[in-house]
């Protein structure tokens, strides 16, 4: 991606964020808005990927302004990864970790909506790219999941102890 383009990208997508209310505004939205004001298609992967960069950046940017007001001097969590030390994957979605080799937990935008995915991913050509085996769950299904947790470990014990 040419250096001019990004920067057109990024000084659009920033505006919109800052005009943007923040509890409505979904990345999609950010990228279809500014794909209009461009007239470029922002949901090619390269494009995509960098959408999500900035506006991941920008978001950052305004914790810390807040935390900043807020608490002057918070340590930072150790664990947080910078923006430009994720790893996104070929599709353009920011990968949280790998299960292992041929599996990863990533989140993903479509349709408008944010979907936790854990899917199998295949090589060609040089790139990984996601196979039918997996799922996708939106915000809401994950959340249920994430509270459902500590039940799946607690049979997965029960479970354990029965064969052993």
């Amino acid at each position: 991606m040419e250096a001019e383009i990004e920067e057109r990208i990024q000084k659009t997508v920033r505006e919109i964020l800052r005009n943007s209310n923040m509890d409505d505004v979904t990345e999609y939205k950010i990228r279809k808005q500014a794909s209009e004001e461009l007239h470029l298609d922002l949901s090619k992967p390269p494009y995509k990927a960098f959408v999500r960069h900035v506006v991941q950046t920008f978001l950052e940017e305004q914790q810390e302004e807040e935390g900043q007001d807020q608490q002057e001097g918070e340590e930072e969590d150790e664990e947080e990864q910078r923006p430009s030390d994720r790893d996104y994957d070929d599709e353009g979605n920011l990968i949280i970790c790998k299960l292992s080799e041929k599996r990863k937990v990533t989140i993903q935008d479509f349709r408008g909506r944010t979907l936790v995915s854990i899917r199998e991913y295949f090589r060609k050509d040089g790139k990984d790219l996601p196979t039918a085996k997996g799922i996708s769950l939106t915000e809401e299904q994950w959340s249920t999941f994430k509270q459902n947790v500590p039940a799946i470990e607690k049979a997965i014990r029960k479970m354990e102890s029965r064969i052993m």
